[in-house]
């Protein structure tokens, strides 16, 4: 049995023409963001990608079906709850097409998902990365983004995460690592980590001179471009690290581990800067979208 991607309308007829396509995931509207701002913020990033001349396409597991493109309705289901929605990885989009019902993607499954549709440039909040401690728990949207040829615009790993280590993570496996005007990662919610980006890009023409580079070489992995949270909505680096140091910590002590770790800590995180990590979350949603889009139309 085979698995397309079924493709909205709007979504295929810009692949038939050639045309740019950002894909987006689905796991910030069912697990990331409460009720109602990820339904908010899925219709934001959409209008944005949109405005900026290209189509945007979101991406999940619908009714046993690989989709990319949803209307209103089945976002509204992402968000609303009233049904299960499972999170997907790439290691459960096989049990879930076999299972049927609704699941929200990750980075790596929509990477996954929107390379076999043909869509090269994908926008997200912060991506997983190598975790705190000794554990050795590395997220899924690392080999991912090793194997799979798609440009991930992001405001960096989440800054619940070990970011050194994270680095070296690229490095080893052969990722590339853009600043989009910076010179260093961003730390999802905080615009710097203090750690260096290889390269620095200060548009997106830039940007897409590079990414082409990397990939008429034959090369494989996706590309990393970083792009800092808006000034006027980023959180204070002191509080949120603060604040992440006692989720985290909350975290250990109820045993939460896995793919419930990190959206556990980032409600927590939520829930001790008294939201100001969800409001510079969903400014930097939106803002990676438009730069994703500036992206995918340079690329053409």
């Amino acid at each position: 049995m085979q698995y397309p991607v079924i493709c909205s309308e709007p979504v295929r007829a810009a692949l038939d023409a050639g045309q740019p396509v950002v894909a987006l995931e689905s796991t910030v509207i069912a697990h990331g963001l409460p009720w109602p701002h990820n339904l908010e913020v899925a219709l934001d990033m959409e209008v944005t990608i949109t405005a900026g001349g290209v189509t945007p396409a979101t991406v999940a597991v619908v009714d046993g079906e690989l989709r990319a493109g949803l209307d209103r309705p089945t976002l509204e289901r992402l968000a609303k709850h009233e049904e299960p929605v499972a999170k997907l990885t790439r290691r459960d989009l096989g049990i879930a097409l076999a299972s049927g019902g609704l699941g929200a993607t990750t980075v790596a499954s929509t990477m996954f998902i929107a390379h076999r549709a043909g869509i090269r440039v994908f926008a997200t909040g912060g991506i997983g990365g190598v975790h705190r401690g000794d554990a050795g728990d590395v997220s899924a949207d690392l080999p991912e983004l090793a194997r799979t040829p798609v440009v991930v615009v992001c405001s960096g790993a989440k800054s619940i995460l070990d970011l050194p280590r994270t680095v070296e993570w690229f490095e080893t496996f052969g990722v590339p690592v853009l600043g989009y005007q910076t010179n260093e990662l961003p730390a999802f919610f905080v615009r710097s980590s203090g750690l260096p980006v290889q390269r620095r890009v200060d548009s997106a023409a830039d940007a897409a001179q590079l990414i082409e580079a990397h990939w008429a070489l034959g090369l494989a992995s996706g590309v990393l471009v970083t792009v800092p949270a808006p000034e006027a909505h980023a959180a204070d680096p002191a509080g949120t690290a603060a604040a992440i140091d006692r989720a985290v910590a909350a975290a250990e002590a109820a045993g939460i581990r896995g793919k419930e770790l990190t959206p556990y800590v980032i409600g927590k995180v939520a829930e001790l800067t008294g939201g100001a990590s969800v409001k510079a979350n969903l400014a930097l949603l939106k803002h990676n979208a438009a730069v994703a889009a500036q992206i995918a139309a340079a690329l053409g």
